[in-house]
């Protein structure tokens, strides 16, 4: 943290300190005050118009604290020169400012801090607090300071109770105030049965070691530490106090006559000695110089001392001005990583209950996409059972029909025998009608003709017959590889439907083609029955022919019956059909 950070702060206290209405701006009248109080303590030279010189444009009405940075920033912060000034003056300027206002004690005189180990503590919070306004100290620095504070009283701090009060006390943005934490100090809770002056000289260890980087100093507890001089070469009893950059030495605690100092860098070192010229405990300090000899009141106290002087080397040598800037910079950093793995954390577990909610819901879904198929696969059983009974009856009657053919083609050709046994016995008939052949001719060649298409009929329907026992072989074909990839429809659900639906295209098409067949069937069956009736035709032509004949052959005597004229006709008429059949043949 710099130095113009540390003096904002301060200042941050007293300008809203001189905002009483709490409105966020200060009249020009106290921001002149301030302004001069701060040259003076600063000691920075006054310019007593400056600040209405910076705000002439604007009214005569208040000035908010983002209207006074600018002014404070050119004319006094840019100006202040580190070491130049008493940095405890500055505070105790702005602490009172803002004291007056905001700082309640207990009226009764029972508070545990007196109103400068308030000051003071109220140094040690600005100094802790976050780089971030309002200021707040968060639990964590909280606690480091008390524990700082009772430590210095050789007294524990008890956590638990630290804990309940901060869970209990309300926290804005993230810690407490300084208000708040005086408030929790002067409660006594943490504090009590210790005496008010060994929380003063407490308060003053701490202020001292964290403020005024002190690293190390002599208790009058412990005794003063011997060192022995340069030129003279005796030992005097000096009060030692050891800061990051230097070593010095008083008279006394009071620290009013400085007696010297030692300056330390990065090339110095501290050794530990043997005891000789009567002393003992002796450590000595190096520099690029001289080298200083001194004696300790016990071994304790010399550890004590070569461990905060290496300390201060060590600082000189990284480049750091104060051991606890760097210190509270270590803890926002390890707080910063506990809050990112916290985060991170959090980040995990939210992602990972994510994850879980999303595998529930897949696993939901996958419940729901069980249930389907099994609809599904329910559905297409049904259907393919469905299917398997049409196919089955559609086979049934294509049975019933193929029989039925059979028993026609079988009762034709019976009729066939029958009438080539008929024609047969009118071969001698059609011998004697020879004469007679040359004017039935014609009836003959029709009669022919008539045959020839009853015979290209059959020929086309023997070759439909044949096309329909194909087209019903490829359909058994079909079924029983319907059947297979039922079998496999349990194995590949997704493959077997295509191919089943592909299927089902070519078995629709083999309907369609057997349907056509029966189309074909019944064009060649009306085929038939057209020759059949030319057949009939021609017999009916034959039989005028034959009765004519009959007439010619044989004339008419009295007392001749005429009854089976007819049927002789018809009888001498069958042996002309027999060899025309034949001839045909």
């Amino acid at each position: 943290m710099d130095l113009r950070a540390e003096l904002l702060k301060s200042i941050w206290y007293a300008f809203t300190a001189l905002d009483v209405e709490k409105s966020g701006k200060v009249s020009k009248s106290q921001l002149k005050v301030l302004s001069h109080n701060l040259y003076t303590v600063l000691c920075i030279p006054h310019d007593p118009v400056a600040l209405e010189e910076h705000f002439r444009d604007d009214d005569d009405g208040p000035v908010s604290s983002q209207g006074y940075m600018p002014y404070l920033n050119k004319y006094i912060l840019d100006k202040v020169e580190e070491g130049a000034f008493v940095k405890e003056n500055f505070d105790e300027l702005c602490w009172t400012l803002t004291a007056k206002k905001n700082y309640k004690p207990d009226r009764n005189g029972n508070s545990v801090v007196s109103h400068q180990d308030a000051f003071k503590l109220w140094c040690l919070f600005n100094f802790l607090s976050e780089d971030k306004y309002p200021l707040v100290m968060v639990p964590d620095e909280v606690e480091y300071l008390l524990k700082k504070i009772c430590t210095a009283m050789n007294v524990e701090l008890n956590s638990c109770e630290l804990e309940d009060y901060l869970s209990q006390e309300p926290q804005g943005q993230g810690g407490l105030t300084v208000w708040q934490f005086l408030d929790m100090v002067n409660s006594g809770r943490f504090l009590r049965g210790i005496e008010q002056e060994a929380i003063s000289m407490a308060v003053e260890e701490v202020y001292q070691e964290v403020i005024e980087d002190v690293l190390k100093q002599a208790r009058s507890s412990h005794g003063y530490l011997w060192k022995k001089g340069q030129l003279r070469r005796n030992w005097s009893e000096r009060w030692f106090m050891l800061k990051p950059s230097v070593l010095s030495y008083y008279m006394s605690e009071e620290r009013k006559e400085k007696k010297g100092s030692i300056a330390l860098d990065k090339h110095c070192c501290v050794e530990v000695l043997p005891d000789r010229d009567g002393k003992r405990c002796m450590f000595c300090v190096k520099t690029a110089s001289r080298t200083y000899e001194m004696s300790a009141s016990d071994t304790r106290q010399r550890q004590e001392w070569t461990l905060a002087i290496q300390t201060a080397i060590r600082l000189q040598a990284e480049g750091k001005k104060s051991l606890h800037k760097d210190l509270k910079q270590k803890r926002r950093e390890q707080r910063e990583q506990r809050e990112q793995r916290k985060a991170a954390k959090e980040e995990e577990t939210q992602r990972l209950k994510q994850l879980q909610e999303e595998k529930e819901r897949k696993l939901q879904e996958l419940e729901l996409l069980k249930e389907a198929q099994r609809q599904a696969e329910i559905l297409l059983q049904e259907e393919e059972q469905r299917r398997r009974q049409q196919h089955e009856e559609m086979q049934r009657t294509l049975e019933i029909q193929l029989r039925e053919a059979e028993q026609a083609r079988a009762s034709m050709q019976a009729e066939m025998v029958l009438k080539e046994a008929e024609a047969e016995r009118q071969r001698k008939r059609i011998l004697e009608l020879e004469d007679m052949q040359e004017r039935l001719q014609e009836a003959l060649q029709q009669e022919v003709k008539a045959r020839q298409d009853e015979e290209a009929v059959r020929y086309a329907q023997a070759r439909l017959l044949a096309e329909e026992e194909e087209k019903l072989k490829q359909l058994m074909k079909l079924k029983e590889e319907q059947e297979e990839y039922i079998i496999k429809t349990q194995m590949e659900k997704q493959v077997l439907k295509q191919e089943m639906e592909n299927k089902n295209k070519c078995l629709e098409e083999a309907q369609k083609q057997l349907e056509e067949v029966r189309v074909n069937r019944q064009r060649v069956d009306q085929d038939v029955m057209a020759a059949q009736r030319k057949l009939r035709q021609a017999s009916t032509n034959v039989k005028h022919w034959n009765v004519q004949m009959n007439r010619l052959m044989h004339p008419i005597g009295p007392g001749d019956k005429r009854t089976n004229v007819s049927g002789g006709v018809f009888t001498g008429y069958q042996p002309l059909l027999s060899q025309r059949d034949s001839s045909l043949k």
